[in-house]
């Protein structure tokens, strides 16, 4: 297992190179100049060409290339074009919404299509089966906006002045706020990576008021996260129910289950302990693809129900030509679908102890 694991992260390495490379080419091929991006009207050719001095638009792109990996290694990613700021700090602020919406999304997708993929196995082809089924194809095939904008209607505007009313945008309801951990832990003069955690951390809204105590402000937080969380966790709801109920039919019929019902074992045992466990693998599959995607950014989520994540900055980043934030986005996000794939093929040990990683 640790051979397997380092294996991993050792060919990480030549992944993510590749995929700067070729992030670094199509940024540059792009036919627009980042200084017109920015300035607009103002951008005249003076103007412009202390802007290709001062960031290195000048040299040649792999000399560019080298010189950013170099920042890179050093664990610098660069300062962003449009806001000025260094790329890690605007990672550490926009990550936090985007991960709160991802495990929320992933939590509900996965509880909900389990079971519903095993009530629809267990009664098949009935018209539980039948409705389960095609609720999970609506559900694959509806739009997130749509489905964004369709819920925030009836939650938001609706049901206004009840109990079932839900606040359709931001992240708390205004006058709430949240207390920096560096200021709360009295660690200002940190830097690096531990300072950055500790950014990720306080901008994180719901391990914010975890850890500070804010227990109120952490309902609040998980109330508006409820609409998204939804909204953007339809369709691996939909995907996970329709693998689950074709995994477990295909491992029902085998012989070892007949087997432990020939020998009077408790239906739920067979189903839940035997049956279910062996049928997680291709499941598990689904849900690591799925929380590496929503970790990328979910930018229709995210701009439907105005929330700060990884998929409107990258979105921004790349209409304003904002090269380092485009390419320190880039890595975060090949490093998440990376460590994802990692955590499910290591899981696949566990849930089949005849699988041997090493």
């Amino acid at each position: 297992m640790l051979q397997f694991t380092t294996r991993r992260l050792i060919l990480l390495v030549p992944v993510l190179i590749g995929i700067l490379l070729v992030t670094f080419i199509i940024l540059r091929a792009i036919p627009s100049d980042p200084c017109m991006a920015m300035f607009g009207e103002k951008a005249t050719p003076q103007v412009c060409a202390q802007f290709r001095e001062r960031f290195g638009l000048n040299d040649n792109i792999f000399i560019q290339f080298i010189r950013y990996m170099g920042q890179i290694v050093q664990g610098n990613f660069g300062d962003s074009i449009q806001y000025h700021r260094p790329v890690l700090d605007y990672v550490a602020e926009r990550l936090p919404m985007t991960f709160e919406l991802t495990i929320g999304a992933m939590i509900f997708s996965t509880v909900m299509g389990l079971i519903l993929g095993v009530v629809s196995a267990l009664h098949r082809n009935s018209i539980i089966d039948t409705l389960t089924m095609l609720g999970a194809n609506i559900g694959i095939s509806m739009p997130v906006f749509w489905l964004g904008l369709m819920l925030a209607y009836i939650f938001a505007i609706t049901f206004k002045g009840t109990p079932f009313f839900i606040p359709p945008s931001q992240r708390l309801t205004a006058g709430l706020t949240l207390t920096p951990l560096a200021q709360v832990w009295h660690l200002q003069n940190l830097t690096g990576f531990p300072r950055l955690l500790i950014d990720f951390l306080s901008n994180s809204v719901v391990l914010n008021s975890l850890i500070t105590g804010k227990f109120a402000v952490l309902r609040n937080a998980l109330w508006h996260l409820i609409l998204p969380c939804v909204a953007v966790g339809t369709i691996p709801l939909a995907i996970i129910a329709r693998m689950t109920r074709s995994s477990l039919l295909e491992v029902l019929g085998l012989d070892y289950i007949r087997t432990a019902r020939a020998k009077g074992l408790v239906a739920s045992l067979v189903i839940y302990k035997h049956a279910l466990r062996n049928a997680l693998i291709p499941i598990v599959t689904i849900i690591g693809l799925e929380t590496g995607a929503l970790l990328s950014g979910a930018v229709l989520t995210e701009t439907v129900f105005a929330l700060p994540g990884m998929g409107t900055a990258l979105v921004n980043a790349i209409q304003s030509r904002d090269y380092p934030v485009v390419q320190g986005f880039v890595v975060v996000n090949a490093l998440i679908f990376v460590l994802a794939n990692l955590i499910v093929d290591v899981s696949y040990a566990y849930l089949d102890p005849r699988i041997r990683l090493d």
